[in-house]
């Protein structure tokens, strides 16, 4: 909202796993008037409990939501290119099977391309390279240290 002046109308495409922050995102997006998509590998998909509320307030709220596993088709016209951990506490021992099943999840410039011509990228540190690139995190469009610091403020 601080970087775009208000969130109606934007596209999020969530490329990862579907965790705990997704599906915050999932409960919240339509309800804000914005648009979600939502790519993740096959056996990392968001609770299904979660996604049935997110397609009910889709409807409810005149917004559009997608699930795919193609990060590309999720970064399609997207305003916002959002990641996080796909490793999470607890997870630690499935760290070689996630590597191997993210595999083309990582945000790249390429990735980009196909994001709007406005595209910014969020991700709730820490942030690993696997996740996204140097050249995504560290360009002009990453929002990931405003996005901490207005963290630090609702707590």
């Amino acid at each position: 909202q601080e970087h775009y002046g208000g969130l109606k109308g934007l596209t999020i495409a969530w490329i990862g796993d579907g965790n705990n922050v997704l599906q915050s995102f999932m409960t919240s997006a339509a309800k804000l008037g914005m648009h979600l998509q939502i790519a993740t590998p096959r056996g990392f998909e968001p609770d299904l409990r979660i996604t049935k509320i997110a397609e009910q307030n889709s409807k409810e709220y005149g917004t559009k939501v997608l699930l795919t596993t193609d990060p590309l088709e999720a970064a399609d016209s997207a305003n916002v290119l959002v990641t996080d951990t796909w490793i999470s506490m607890g997870q630690e021992e499935e760290k070689k099977e996630r590597l191997k099943a993210f595999q083309g999840y990582q945000i790249t410039m390429q990735t980009a391309k196909s994001a709007a011509s406005n595209w910014t990228f969020l991700h709730c540190l820490p942030r690993k390279p696997e996740e996204v690139d140097d050249e995504v995190f560290y360009s002009p469009q990453s929002l990931v240290f405003q996005e901490a610091e207005n963290r630090k403020w609702t707590i």
